[in-house]
């Protein structure tokens, strides 16, 4: 708990440093410093379940969601099964997400099935990292499986600096195919469409009751800025938080300024935890 209210961090990167480019590496301290990474990584570059479990606890974190990825052009590898002895640690506390990349996965929907097997509790589409749109019909499988089974889909929606990024696939206008052909498919935009597409994120989500907008990599002072053309009030009702860890300052200190800019505290409750533990589905005993 964080100053009494639920705490849902959904976009975490937690990968083995060996599996991660330079240019991660660089990234993450840049925006988050070293200090976090030498809290809890090990010597080897793996991150200790029980060290990150008191730094979670420590910045109020009720729930984590970690981020798996397979975009070997431009980030690397970082399976699903290297966040397992996290999860394991403490699976109240920590949970994964799975990583669909179509030039990679096949059949996707018999990996989807495997990684959902292993505990994720969405998956992640990363279209610019993995060169693909979002509305390619070979994640089509995908889509109807969480569909069916109210998975939650992460599609990373916002610019990229990292090298062999295709930003051209950050546009939300590829999902218009996906969200009328699975009308009820909850779909949380990563990063909130940042760079130039704020303004067709939030039109997504305040039109359609199963988007979401996830505040990871969006620096809490200029989200009004970012969205200065909508309802504020209303828009916050269908944020979601996140940070996207390590590159960030602090994960407590973000809540706390994302918070303060909720127009109540209901509201506030929403965006900090409850909204994430409806959408991911989460049992974390904070509510009847």
């Amino acid at each position: 708990m964080l100053d009494g209210h639920l705490l849902v961090d959904v976009h975490l990167h937690a990968a083995r440093l060996p599996t991660l480019k330079q240019a991660w590496r660089q990234w993450a301290h840049d925006f988050g410093g070293d200090e976090v990474i030498r809290r809890v990584y090990d010597d080897e570059g793996t991150v200790d379940p029980r060290r990150f479990d008191e730094y979670l606890a420590a910045e109020g974190v009720d729930v984590a969601l970690l981020m798996s990825e397979y975009s070997p052009k431009v980030t690397g590898i970082q399976p699903i099964e290297d966040l397992l002895p996290l999860a394991a640690h403490n699976p109240d506390r920590v949970r994964a997400i799975a990583n669909l990349n179509p030039h990679l996965h096949y059949p996707i929907d018999e990996e989807l099935r495997r990684q959902l097997a292993l505990g994720a509790v969405a998956v992640k589409i990363h279209p610019v990292h993995g060169g693909f749109a979002v509305n390619d019909r070979a994640l089509y499988p995908a889509y109807e499986i969480c569909r069916g089974a109210g998975v939650p889909v992460v599609v990373h929606c916002g610019t990229s600096t990292f090298p062999g990024s295709s930003n051209k696939y950050a546009d939300p206008i590829l999902l218009d195919d996906v969200l009328r052909d699975f009308r009820d498919l909850d779909i949380v935009l990563a990063h909130g469409g940042r760079g130039w597409w704020y303004d067709a994120a939030a039109f997504l989500a305040l039109s359609n009751e199963h988007v979401w907008i996830e505040l990871s990599g969006l620096p809490p002072s200029r989200l009004r800025d970012y969205y200065a053309r909508h309802n504020w009030a209303r828009l916050t009702r269908r944020m979601i938080f996140g940070t996207d860890w390590p590159g960030v300052p602090g994960i407590a200190h973000n809540a706390r300024a994302v918070a303060a800019l909720c127009p109540d505290d209901e509201t506030a409750a929403l965006v900090l935890g409850g909204n994430a533990e409806r959408v991911y589905r989460l049992k974390t005993g904070q509510r009847p």
